[in-house]
């Protein structure tokens, strides 16, 4: 995870982190955006413009299926959606790809702020969130820690990423991990020289990196080794199925399958709500699978299947589409010949 800045632009790295920045003091703008759209690749370049343009606003991006639950809180349907936030509370939203529309909020906004102006007293008494790991006190930076060591099973300190790790120990570790069949989040401690620092007076461990299962340290490379060789890291561990294996399962659980967010009681976006309810209208039997819950489905389904987005329904194993394809079968006669 690491934060990574683009004109005033800051990306956001966890759902701790966005409601670190925009629980409290300066209005934020924020763009939920999804990477494979092409709308958002060209508001992502009017939205860095913009922040350069109105420095008395925050303005950050998120990536919206990576953070799920930041999103569904939000009630994020589509992408890009703006939301102009005031203490964490949405002023104003904005949804789709309108750059004149989102320049005129935007300067709305930003003149608002500028005309607000708090006594000596109030200025000195707000609390503004810190906007990096370096801003927080030692009591926040400790809280920080502890939100990051366990907000995965398993979460390694490395140097560099898993795709790209930035020294032979770190590498090792990522190889180790990987043939364990380990799911695990991790952290570049070269992207946070206060993390990196911090990390290591907290857990009393002077390298990297550093391996942590439920919360607790267990060690570095070497200790791993040793824990991999005696059987003990496979017990508070163990391995993951084979992914695709496990998708193969998964969609072939039931003759109709509908990967979506939330479930059909309580869909947890407009899309997956949408197609629930078109199948229920054509009377459809389904099983479904809530995707918010299993981050390795999520984003292992993408790519199995070659299908960016979600809801994903699939009929005896083989990918429909979404709900636009799936609306065009219904129109055109075709939706429950392709079920028999």
């Amino acid at each position: 995870m690491t934060t990574t800045s683009k004109n005033n632009v800051t990306d956001i790295t966890s759902d701790a982190h966005f409601h670190l920045l925009t629980a409290t003091g300066s209005t934020t703008v924020a763009n939920f955006f999804a990477s494979w759209a092409p709308q958002c690749a060209d508001m992502n370049e009017v939205f860095a413009e913009l922040s350069n343009k109105y420095p008395t606003l925050r303005f950050v991006r998120i990536e919206a299926e990576e953070f799920p639950d930041t999103s569904e809180h939000f009630e994020i349907a589509a992408v890009p959606t703006f939301l102009i936030l005031k203490d964490g509370q949405v002023a104003e939203r904005l949804e789709g790809a309108n750059a004149p529309l989102l320049t005129a909020t935007v300067e709305k906004h930003a003149k608002l702020a500028t005309a607000y102006k708090p006594t000596e007293a109030a200025s000195a008494a707000a609390t503004v969130p810190p906007s990096t790991f370096a801003d927080l006190t030692k009591e926040q930076l400790e809280v920080r820690l502890k939100a990051l060591i366990s907000s995965n099973k398993v979460m390694v300190f490395l140097k560099g990423t898993p795709a790209e790790p930035r020294c032979g120990f770190s590498r090792q570790v990522v190889d180790l991990l990987t043939e364990q069949r380990t799911t695990y989040g991790s952290f570049n401690i070269l992207a946070d020289e206060t993390v990196r620092a911090a990390l290591k007076e907290y857990s009393n461990w002077p390298t990297y990196p550093q391996i942590f299962v439920d919360g607790e340290l267990i060690g570095g490379l070497d200790i791993l080794k040793e824990m991999i060789a005696s059987g003990d890291f496979q017990k508070i561990a163990p391995p993951e199925d084979d992914l695709p294996t496990r998708l193969k399962e998964l969609i072939n659980k039931a003759p109709v399958v509908l990967f979506m967010k939330g479930n059909p009681d309580q869909p947890r976006c407009g899309f997956s709500r949408q197609i629930v309810q078109l199948l229920k209208d054509q009377c459809i039997a389904f099983d479904t699978f809530d995707i918010l819950e299993d981050d390795e489905v999520r984003q292992g389904l993408k790519e199995f299947s070659n299908w960016p987005t979600y809801p994903q329904l699939y009929a005896k194993g083989e990918l429909l589409g979404g709900l636009d394809i799936v609306k065009e079968m219904i129109e055109s006669g075709d939706f429950k010949e392709a079920l028999q």
